[in-house]
Parts: structure tokens; sequence; C-alpha cells
């Protein structure tokens, strides 16, 4: 760890230019920003863009991220696979488990146990991200499909990009929304009051289309199930847009749900086509057992 006074001298400077000069060879200015970006780098114990222009007697802390990892190695980790061909491997993940390394979590993922179990995946993504077309947030369970050749990778991509792909979710909110159904249009982008969240952003360079379908299945004493299916793949996208209408998801404090053992959100099913036969696939997993409570109906 690092500590920095601004001086007279470097006032109106930004954040990462100073940085930049003040710690040499040690870092360069992509990675600094990055670090900024992933919560390395405090200013007066506050997180800041790295755009932030400096004032007199400013305190910054300055964080070394760990060292970075070359390559995703095998382990022999447990994993749920329900379908594996030549082309694409299915499964069903646990909340807990990142999919890819990355800072923080360069074993234990997804992608380790993969590696280990199915011998080879795409090395489009490769070195850290081998296979991988979309994720899941760490606390979220659920159905993931990543591709085991490089064509099959491409395809989905694609399917990915063009949004032929089908994903539902079910999520446990707080609350019940006053509409039964509809339909989440709002733009979402970097917080910028906390650079670790996402955040409903009606104006800003950041700011990308992000669609949410839901509909209210059920009613519960102080929360609702949802059936919730996307029409973008944002980052935190589900869990931004519930807290965002009031109806944060159980278990998610990082977005101001109420306390739970877990985050109450599980990716049910997915439907794509064989991005090399062709043919149509649907996958459906059950609830985790965590999900299946016993509670009082409204």
């Amino acid at each position: 760890m690092q500590k920095f006074k601004v001086t007279a001298e470097d006032v109106k400077k930004r954040l990462d230019v100073f940085l930049a000069e003040a710690l040499g060879v040690k870092c360069s200015r992509s990675s600094i920003k990055a670090a900024i970006l992933n919560g390395f780098v405090l200013l007066n114990n506050k997180n800041v863009k790295a755009s932030h222009k400096l004032k007199e007697n400013d305190e910054i802390v300055f964080t070394p991220p760990p060292p970075k990892a070359s390559t995703a190695t095998p382990e022999d980790i447990p994993i749920n696979i329900i379908y594996e061909d030549d082309a694409i491997v299915v499964v069903n993940k646990p909340a807990g488990m990142v999919v890819h390394p990355a800072i923080g979590n360069y074993s234990h993922t997804l992608v380790n146990a993969l590696l280990f179990h199915c011998k080879n995946l795409s090395n489009l993504g490769a070195p850290l991200r081998p296979g991988v077309v979309h994720r899941l947030d760490k606390d979220v369970s659920g159905v993931l499909v990543l591709a085991k050749t490089d064509q099959a990778y491409r395809e989905l991509v694609k399917q990915f990009k063009e949004r032929t792909i089908n994903r539902k979710y079910i999520a446990f909110v707080k609350g019940v929304p006053a509409l039964k159904k509809g339909k989440l249009e709002l733009p979402i982008g970097r917080s910028r009051r906390d650079r670790k969240k996402m955040a409903v952003t009606l104006t800003g360079k950041n700011a990308k289309q992000a669609v949410t379908y839901y509909e209210v299945v059920k009613q519960y004493k102080g929360y609702s199930e949802l059936i919730i299916n996307l029409g973008t793949g944002r980052t935190h996208q589900i869990r931004v847009h519930t807290s965002y209408i009031g109806h944060p998801i159980i278990g998610d404090t990082h977005y101001g749900g109420p306390k739970s053992k877990r985050l109450m959100l599980h990716a049910v099913s997915l439907g794509f086509k064989h991005p090399i036969k062709g043919n149509d696939l649907y996958f459906e997993v059950p609830l985790p057992e965590e999900f299946l409570i016993s509670v009082d109906i409204i």
C-alpha cells in the first residue's frame, strides 16, 4: 500500500495522471485506470473516476492489485454438467462460484473446473476466459453455456449479439410491484458515486440500453417472486433494474436488498440454436433448495 498527499503543484491534475507520475515505471497508465475502476485507489477514502481533478491536501491510497495469472489452469472441482457434446458444454452453476479467473479470483472458478472435466474449451477468450460467451454474477446460480470450439464460440457470440437467445430468471424481490407485468427500459452505466456498482444512468457516455421484462408469479408477505426475461445482457442488469423501481432482490445488499443467506436470483432456463447443427436447444434447471422455503402466501 502506498499513500500520497497532493501538494499545490499538483492541484487540478487528473488522478490517473498524478499516479502515473508518482509511480513511474511501476505501473502503466492503462493499469492505473483499471486499478481505479476496480477499487484499488481511494481518494479521501472514496472511489472516484480516473479523470477526477485533484485538490490540495487530497489523500490518495494506492493498493497494488494482485499479480495477474497468465492462463487459466485445470482444477478438479465438482461441477454439474447438464449437457455436453463436441461443440458446447452446458452447466448449472452454483451460487458463490466465479465464472472465469479475474482480479481477486484466479482459481476455483467455473472455467478452472471445466478445463479439468472437459479437457478443452475454445481458445477464443483465452487465456483467462476460454469459451466464455456470457456470464452470471458470482452469487447468481443457474444455467450457463460455454463453447468448446472456436466455431461454436463465434456462433454463440453472434446469437447473443443478435439477441436471439432466450434467458429466463427467477427472482425473489422485496415488496410487490404495482404493475404485475412490465417492461423496464432503463439505460445502465457505471455508477458515478461508487465505481464498483452499476446504476440506471439517464445521461452520460457510458450509458447503454438495457431492457428487462418481468412478471409477478407469486406474492408473499413482504416480497414476491418474479419471472424475468432479458432483452439485453448488461452487467448487474436485473439487480439494478429491480432496485431502481423500489423492489431490490432479496439478499442483494449491494443494491439495497434485505439481508439473506444468499442472493435470491437464479437463471432457470436458457434457449438457443446449436452453434454447429442449428437445431433448437432448451435447458431448464430447478430452483436451488434455499429458494424452496415455507412461506405464507398472501
